[in-house]
């Protein structure tokens, strides 16, 4: 009985010291609750004064959003530019033999190398800094630049792979037979002055895109030079310096008979030609879109919409074009006439992407696709210059073409909407002063290399492949 009670009272004073702390615990709530209010009242007031603040500054923020959204954009498109380098390489390499195969991937690697450092030193001022024939260089420098709200650096990476792209194109038309060392110098003039020197006459603010009263180009048209995303600028150019290249660099050994007649010299793997036109036709969505350099407006999205969609049209309506040409041409649908019927309809399309309908890029697509095989067979029966993937006729033909025919299709001031000649003009103009500088210039260049140092490889090398000979190296090892 003892040990119960105390077992009992030790559990009554526990029951007491609980009952204490329960009421001590109710009375300071609710002294609490008399306090907190305006400490509620104190801490939103003190919420509520940042607010204010925030609100003051809200216009800048959405600037910056814009900036924000507009860089990006410009730095994915050139991302999908970027891309199309391995798309050239492997188009090139599909198209040509096997034993050079290692040698057409090296320069298309050091193409985008060597311009992305010679473009920065030098050919970015050159191309956008001040002066009439040709920018003041800044070298290493972007300070000069000005742009609205887009980052220098940024759109010096977005102008890099423009400029890689004219250079490689050379590659394609000069495959099997150049020196690597001489490639690698002529790249270095492309990238540093000739691309740069052209485009500052265009996209640089020079003469052929100054639309101030009493220019030139409003004086004699009424309107200024057009080319959106580099018909012309780069793929003409680059076109017209192929072009010139094979034809100073001679044939391949083989490819014409004793009796003149051409000889059909068979690429090796069209499945990879063929891959890198579909790398080629998917980073032209960077090319053409990602040169309204903006899309953070609607009317921006609404500009972005309609060039994907021209930009599309006319590639398949280039390579239905093309197939159906050869077929009836050939008796046989070709597969490697297609798959430049496509890339003519995307070269032809570059230069008028934002101010023509759907209906002329499907026009521009299709006449690209079918002056191409033409101009291929005139290229290489007639005027005898051996060009093993047919550079010059998609680039330089069908760039030069598609920028004539922005002056008849553009929609505000072409000849079929009602607009007279003055663009068309304006086009001719300026498609034939950038192809002649282009021109001229690598002719200049390769006859100087071939004199002083030699632009060929020796027959032997040539007969037997570069790679082993010009890198120790074979793209296949079986």
């Amino acid at each position: 009985m003892d040990t119960y009670k105390k077992h009992s009272i030790s559990k009554l004073w526990l029951a007491s010291v609980v009952f204490a702390l329960c009421f001590t615990t109710e009375i300071f709530a609710q002294d609490s609750a008399t306090v907190e209010p305006t400490v509620i009242v104190e801490t939103a007031t003190l919420i509520a004064e940042p607010v204010v603040e925030e609100a003051s500054i809200a216009p800048t923020n959405i600037g910056d959003l814009v900036n924000g959204l507009n860089t990006v954009w410009m730095l994915l498109a050139a991302m999908l530019v970027f891309f199309m380098q391995p798309g050239f390489a492997l188009v090139e390499a599909g198209f040509t033999r096997v034993k050079s195969t290692a040698n057409i991937m090296m320069k298309n690697l050091c193409d985008f190398m060597f311009g992305s450092l010679f473009y920065w030193f030098v050919g970015f001022g050159f191309m956008f800094g001040l002066g009439d024939f040709i920018g003041a260089p800044h070298f290493f420098e972007l300070d000069f630049y000005e742009s609205d709200g887009l980052p220098a650096e940024g759109f010096l990476i977005f102008q890099t792979v423009f400029c890689a792209t004219a250079a490689t194109i050379v590659s394609g038309a000069m495959a099997e037979r150049t020196k690597f060392s001489m490639y690698l110098i002529y790249t270095i003039f492309i990238t540093a002055i000739i691309y740069p020197v052209s485009g500052h006459w265009t996209w640089g603010g020079g003469w052929l895109m100054n639309g101030e009263a009493g220019s030139l180009m409003m004086n004699w048209f009424g309107t200024t030079f057009r080319d959106f995303a580099g018909s012309t600028i780069v793929h003409s150019v680059g076109g017209w310096i192929a072009l010139v290249g094979a034809a100073v660099l001679g044939p391949r050994i083989g490819k014409y008979g004793k009796d003149g007649k051409s000889k059909a010299i068979p690429g090796h793997n069209l499945t990879i030609a063929a891959l890198g036109v579909f790398i080629l036709w998917f980073g032209w969505f960077g090319f053409n879109p990602g040169s309204q350099l903006a899309a953070a407006s609607a009317e921006d999205q609404i500009a972005i919409s309609h060039i994907f969609l021209t930009t599309n049209l006319a590639a398949s309506a280039g390579g239905f074009a093309a197939l159906f040409l050869s077929w009836i041409k050939y008796s046989k649908p070709s597969l490697s006439l297609s798959l430049n019927g496509v890339l003519a309809g995307l070269v032809g399309i570059t230069a008028g992407c934002d101010c023509v309908s759907g209906g002329g890029a499907v026009a521009i697509g299709a006449i690209c696709g079918i002056v191409m095989i033409f101009s291929v067979d005139f290229i290489d029966k007639v005027l005898k210059i051996d060009d093993p993937v047919g550079a010059s006729s998609v680039h330089g033909v069908c760039g030069c073409l598609g920028t004539l025919l922005v002056g008849l299709f553009a929609t505000d001031e072409g000849l079929f909407y009602g607009g007279g000649f003055g663009l068309l003009g304006a086009q001719a103009l300026g498609a034939i002063i950038i192809g002649l500088w282009a021109a001229l210039m690598g002719f200049i260049i390769f006859k100087s290399l071939d004199k002083v140092f030699g632009l060929r490889v020796s027959a032997r090398v040539e007969e037997e492949g570069l790679d082993v000979y010009e890198h120790g190296e074979s793209a296949y090892n079986v």
